[in-house]
């Protein structure tokens, strides 16, 4: 099966590059924002959206134009990857995904992405990487990466700059076992809770994402299937009125998330649907999700 990993290192620019990076990701910034701001028009006005197609030829106009010259500084790939970003956030807002885009601010999550592979070398042996209109940048070297690069971010945090590298590798596909199948609830205590209380990390084993619907899971007992909102005594805790089962609210929704799991698998259709599901092998083991 085909993996994709990110590994990300912290860069050690020079003054240069340094003052480079800040610049493109202000370019990028600026092109995200300009673009968006055309399209609220647009959509304000009940005219449609441009495409990204629309959108490219409009920053060959911006960067070739007497008004932000300043743009053909910034290495081309990374803004039209902008774009892209925009275009992908349009996508989820007309699918009730997300919200609508907002504009960028400096200083939040400044970044900018080389999506072609075809355009960087890394060297790990001498701890650097090359990326276009910035040259051959060092890198603390925590850690070897493994498979062929597909795309490079760079991003700005607490002062520093770090390069998070993604890549393609292929890995013998593993088998598991029913048994190490677990249930998770997004909650408010805790951002995530599994149904065998442990705190939630990805194991790179090659599991499966099973979609049950969320419905009662947080007020359903697990020892007598007694539904009631009385049961949720608070954000926090459960307690069955009808037995007396208690438990942590967000474990006793897990819980009953791991239990709607296995029935999708014992009958082979989603319950969500009632369509069969084909399911698809992820690079991690994921839980079910409620």
């Amino acid at each position: 099966m085909q993996r994709l990993q990110a590994f990300k290192y912290e860069l050690m620019p020079n003054g240069q590059q340094h003052r480079d990076m800040r610049r493109f990701a202000g370019s990028c910034r600026f092109v995200f924002n300009k673009a968006l701001a055309m399209q609220k028009e647009r959509f304000e006005a009940g005219e449609k959206k441009l495409g990204y197609a629309g959108l490219c030829k409009l920053l060959t106009e911006w960067r070739n134009g007497t008004e932000t010259p300043w743009l053909k500084d910034a290495p081309v790939h990374p803004l039209q990857q902008t774009l892209k970003d925009l275009e992908r956030a349009y996508a989820n807002f007309f699918a009730k995904r997300a919200n609508y885009p907002r504009f960028k601010k400096k200083g939040q999550s400044d970044n900018f992405r080389y999506p072609d592979s075809q355009q960087i070398k890394l060297d790990q042996a001498n701890r650097r990487l090359f990326l276009p209109k910035l040259g051959w940048l060092r890198y603390r070297n925590s850690r070897d990466v493994l498979g062929t690069v597909k795309q490079v971010t760079v991003s700005q945090s607490v002062g520093k700059w770090f390069v998070s590298i993604q890549t393609e590798r292929e890995v013998e596909q593993p088998r598991h076992e029913s048994g190490s199948m677990i249930g998770l609830d997004v909650g408010v205590a805790k951002f995530a809770t599994l149904s065998d209380g442990l705190e939630y990390k990805q194991l790179w084993n090659g599991g499966w994402v099973i979609v049950v619907p969320p419905q009662n899971t947080s007020r359903t007992c697990p020892a007598c299937r007694y539904v009631a909102k009385e049961n949720r005594k608070t954000q926090a805790h459960f307690e069955c009125v009808k037995c007396g089962y208690s438990e942590n609210a967000d474990l006793n929704a897990a819980r009953n998330i791991l239990a709607a799991g296995h029935a999708v698998l014992a009958c082979g259709e989603s319950v969500q649907s009632g369509r069969s599901m084909k399911q698809e092998p992820a690079e991690v083991s994921q839980p079910a999700f409620g």
